[in-house]
């Protein structure tokens, strides 16, 4: 199996609790918006539903060079053909996922304090989400926003302890704060509702992707 592509730019999490009917068509418009990465994240379905849903999805990003990964549900990525798994706190381990879906695909953590950011393991995770960032009404978060201070000290860790590893932003993350979440030391920003929620999903990607590409080059400079 060829390794999936792994694209932290503007990453997409989709699922029924945030897209009204079928995502796929969401997704598409998505993805020709400069979507680069996509995550469905269902609660609530059955796992055959997921699975189809998983199939389908994947179906239409084939091509497109933006790999498609499931949220918990190792099982799920591995009977849908899926480009990997997103791991929370209350998950498998990354270990467990590893050993169901091979060393060929993908394993992404969240990570939501320093402690976890430094228990992230090399070799085995492919990808970090650090969150939440800010408030958010996508999804229930115990933990209180970690800001953009909060970000910068992760990204930090993670700079220190994995050299290398990519790491994302998620959490309340839209067009006027992505810009500063990727001069906090991320490589891209993972989104909900600013693309889901958006009259028009295609033009939200593009207006996102255009103000993420720009604080890369800008982060880059500074750091040169």
């Amino acid at each position: 199996m060829t390794r999936p592509s792994l694209d932290l730019t503007l990453y997409l999490i989709v699922g029924p609790s945030h897209v009204d009917g079928d995502p796929v068509p969401l997704v598409e418009d998505a993805v020709r918006g400069g979507v680069t990465l996509v995550q469905l994240r269902d609660k609530t379905s059955t796992t055959r539903a997921m699975v189809e849903t998983a199939r389908r999805l994947k179906a239409a990003l084939a091509g497109t060079g933006v790999s498609l990964l499931i949220n918990d549900r190792a099982d799920v990525a591995a009977a849908s053909g899926a480009d990997g798994v997103h791991l929370g706190r209350d998950d498998l381990t990354p270990a467990q996922a590893r050993a169901i879906l091979g060393p060929d695909r993908i394993v992404g953590v969240t990570v939501k304090n320093p402690a976890e950011a430094r228990a992230v393991e090399p070799g085995i995770v492919d990808y970090a989400s650090v969150g939440g960032v800010f408030a958010t009404e996508s999804k229930v978060n115990p933990d209180a926003p970690i800001g953009l201070s909060g970000l910068r000290d992760m990204a930090a860790v993670l700079t220190a302890g994995v050299p290398g590893l990519p790491r994302c932003a998620i959490a309340g993350i839209d067009g006027s704060r992505a810009a500063d979440v990727i001069a906090a030391g991320v490589d891209g920003i993972c989104v909900v509702s600013a693309i889901t929620r958006a009259p028009d999903p295609h033009q939200a990607a593009r207006d996102l992707r255009a103000i993420v590409d720009a604080a890369k080059r800008d982060h880059e400079r500074a750091l040169a």
